[in-house]
């Protein structure tokens, strides 16, 4: 065979793989041809991919004005939320009560009943006995504010004060004197008479509308959870009921252990002013109870406020009073406070400073009261859902 023929009978790289290979004396075999892989284009940007770029446009538009329709109207509900809030909280912190109740044979009914009965005759009480008192003493501690200062004037702590800042301390005393003997500046101090009668309408209708829904979700409570754990798929309700309990029983606890500690600071607070013969001894133990409720400085801000109001009558009696306080506010932090919060809720300090400060800038005094219960929530969540997860992948 020539030259010219061997290319011909030789087949290319390309054919090779179509042409069939028959081994000598060996059947014929076929193979099948690869697939035609057609070259794709390059993506373009998002951008480029949108088919309608102006229903695109109006679609983002809608969006951002119905979020900023949704914005003013949380707004404008602020108030409600507030009160939603607060009410769910304290029905939380009464569902250990009913269930306490219960389990005792009573039916849930008949549990929140008595419990609501109990809550009833309480403030009652606390009413009828503190309010005249409060109200007589606040009227008494208006008029001897500026006997007060006068008394202070003659004190060896103002001599010592003189002594060391010279006229500048007589001016400042002069000038807290002269406001505070003329009553129309006591009045200012609350931005007068119609601003403070207005306020105490509307807390008074907000308590009695958070008292309602209390009572509410109270009784409801049961059927909230269940409802609620229906929107979870059915494979996971019993994990989601489960959460849902340990958070609950975590805000409940808290709450009722705010309120032991808020007791016992107003008890001593009570005690303190009695036995020393210092002023106002039932004013100072409910602002005690209402100080304290705050997490972390409640302690602090009434040992402040308790010793400044003593120093201005007796400050013998305000220093005893500062310093019980502060040994006291030490044996509750190591001794009481473990022993009745750790029950209900357990954080790393660290996250309990950071929350409070994080729900006091946010929302203020509501913010810092349900900062920690809304952290220790997180943390259970975190630790019943997201870390089995990571956990199960390899």
């Amino acid at each position: 065979m020539s030259n010219e023929e061997s290319p011909a009978s030789a087949p290319t790289d390309g054919a090779a793989s179509e042409t069939p290979t028959d081994a000598p004396g060996g059947p014929t075999t076929e193979t099948v041809p690869r697939p035609v892989v057609e070259p794709t284009a390059p993506r373009g940007s998002f951008w480029t991919r949108i088919d309608r770029p102006f229903v695109f446009g109006f679609l983002v538009t809608l969006g951002g004005l119905g979020a900023i329709v949704l914005g003013l109207a949380l707004t404008s509900l602020s108030t409600v939320l507030i009160y939603i809030a607060l009410a769910l909280f304290a029905a939380l912190g009464l569902d250990p009560a009913v269930r306490l109740l219960e389990r005792r044979g009573l039916s849930r009914a008949i549990a929140v009943l008595v419990v609501t009965l109990g809550l009833i005759v309480v403030f009652a009480l606390l009413l009828w006995m503190v309010i005249p008192i409060v109200v007589d003493q606040i009227s008494s501690f208006v008029r001897s504010v500026p006997g007060m200062v006068q008394e202070f004037t003659r004190s060896d702590l103002y001599a010592t004060l003189e002594r060391q800042f010279g006229e500048q301390f007589q001016d400042l005393v002069a000038e807290v004197q002269k406001f505070l003997s003329d009553f129309g500046n006591l009045a200012t101090i609350g931005g007068g008479a119609l601003k403070v009668g207005a306020s105490i309408a509307t807390g008074i209708s907000g308590t009695i509308i958070v008292i309602v829904l209390t009572l509410y979700f109270l009784a409801s409570l049961s059927g909230i959870k269940a409802s609620l754990l229906r929107l979870a798929p059915a494979r996971d309700r019993a994990r989601a009921g489960d959460i849902t309990d340990q958070i609950t029983d975590s805000v409940g606890g808290y709450v009722m252990g705010m309120v032991v500690l808020a007791f016992f600071n107003a008890l001593l607070a009570f005690l303190l002013y009695f036995f020393l013969g210092l002023p106002f001894p039932p004013l100072m133990a409910t602002v005690a109870f209402c100080i304290t409720l705050i997490p972390l400085v409640g302690s602090v801000m009434f040992w402040i406020i308790g010793t400044g109001i003593a120093l201005f009558t007796n400050p013998i009696g305000a220093l005893v009073f500062a310093i019980v306080y502060l040994i006291y506010m030490q044996i509750e932090a190591y001794v009481i406070t473990p022993r009745v919060m750790n029950r209900a809720i357990s954080i790393p300090g660290s996250l309990v400073v950071i929350g409070a400060l994080a729900g006091g800038t946010l929302l203020g005094l509501l913010g810092a009261l349900v900062a920690v219960p809304v952290t220790a929530s997180i943390l259970i969540i975190i630790k019943q859902v997201w870390v089995p997860r990571q956990d199960a992948r390899v």
